[in-house]
């Protein structure tokens, strides 16, 4: 078998990786029948050279390869026909931005395997940069929260270089006593937790948070589904029933809009779960939320002002309500700050990649080699041979439309 590293060829540019020069060694000293090339890149967090060095050939036609390792969304154009491709596709929600890509794995007959529904035997996650981007996520909110609120401004994520770094910047600022909410209870979820705590902000309970109006530190509470979800016939929540039957569900976030001076999204959206709040909602007087870090960042989705993705170097924008349009950050008072990065774990893309990198080595590369036993790989399959897997099927009228 011969394993192919791709180029990442998104706009803006992502800098991680799925294998370190040091992981495709160890792939190759394990597995004496694989090799493993690599497709030359000036923009990774490492580099050619790196690769080299350990022996690993760095060459620009794939062609040889039979499974082919990216990271985000491979443009359509360079596809190669029948081949295995492992990246996140982002087409499982119908995203429409994809929907080319999702006709050219089609066309071009390839087994697409998606990262994202890569889950094992109990239904959990198996690989992912959720933690990173909370991590990261957290911090480039709590930036724009400084800022809003004229305190000295945090260095960008990208130039704390390690997550050590980015942790000593963070208990170096003092924030004023805001009131942050964090939805999900994941690994997006527990990364932001992390992050919150860094910064010296207080964990408090769902019921406290909405008595005390003005707390006397920052404070955060976290949301899970059943906080702020509620079954339309007034049933009692049912977490597994809310999975599988989400339009069934309404949203009763709008208690925290007035106590809420910052909102972290760090849950899972489904398209068809009720969103968090209106655009109505965000047009009363009394909604409080001027900060939005969209870590999940689903455009047009959970909430009304993830209108478009943000970039590290420009990471901010402020939205308009009344207006319903985006704007130069920080321009009026009445605004709503957003951070809506798409690719937030390439703040810290090193620590991010080699922490993948293990968990792909660990997990999923054996059952490429070996043998896919379990069909863990089988169920995370979107399309084969030209066709959508069974599983996801639903995409065929969207994307033949």
């Amino acid at each position: 078998m011969i394993i192919g590293i791709l180029r990442e060829t998104k706009t803006p540019a992502d800098n991680r990786v799925p294998l370190t020069p040091k992981q495709c060694r160890q792939l190759e000293d394990l597995y004496p029948d694989v090799h493993v090339f690599v497709q030359p890149s000036v923009v990774r967090c490492f580099r050619d050279t790196e690769y080299e060095q350990e022996g690993i050939r760095v060459k620009e036609d794939l062609d040889e390869c039979d499974v082919l390792l990216g990271v985000k969304e491979v443009q359509p154009q360079y596809l190669l026909y029948g081949k295995t491709y492992l990246f996140f596709s982002h087409t499982i929600k119908k995203q429409q931005y994809n929907k080319a890509l999702l006709k050219a794995i089609l066309d071009k007959h390839i087994r697409m395997v998606d990262y994202e529904t890569l889950i094992d035997n109990s239904g959990l996650r198996i690989i992912g940069f959720g933690r990173w981007a909370g991590l990261v996520g957290a911090y480039n909110g709590i930036r724009a929260l400084c800022k809003r609120y004229g305190l000295p401004e945090l260095i960008p994520p990208q130039e704390c270089h390690t997550l050590e770094n980015m942790m000593k910047q963070a208990a170096s600022c003092i924030l004023p006593p805001v009131k942050i909410t964090l939805t999900g209870d994941g690994r997006v979820a527990g990364g932001s937790e992390e992050m919150l705590t860094a910064f010296g902000v207080k964990k408090t309970g769902v019921g406290e948070y909405l008595r005390n109006l003005k707390p006397d530190k920052p404070v955060y509470v976290q949301l899970s589904p059943d906080k702020y979800n509620r079954h339309k016939s007034g049933k009692s929540f049912d977490l597994n029933h809310f999975f599988i039957f989400p339009s069934q569900y309404e949203s009763h976030f709008g208690q925290f809009c007035d106590k809420t001076d910052m909102l972290i999204m760090a849950a899972y959206w489904d398209p068809e779960a009720p969103v968090l709040f209106s655009l109505s909602q965000m047009k009363d007087r009394n909604f409080n939320i001027k900060t939005i870090a969209d870590i999940t960042c689903d455009l047009n989705g959970s909430v009304p002002s993830t209108i478009r993705t943000t970039t590290f170097s420009d990471p901010f924008y402020d939205f308009n309500p009344l207006t319903g349009k985006a704007e130069s950050a920080f321009s009026r008072p009445g605004n709503t700050t957003v951070m809506a990065i798409d690719n937030l774990p390439c703040g810290l893309p090193i620590e991010a990649s080699t922490d993948f990198g293990n968990n792909l080595m660990k997990h999923i590369i054996p059952l490429l080699v070996y043998g896919d036993h379990e069909n863990i790989l089988s169920r995370a399959t979107i399309a084969e041979e030209g066709k959508l897997t069974e599983k996801y099927r639903y995409l065929e009228e969207w994307v033949n439309e």
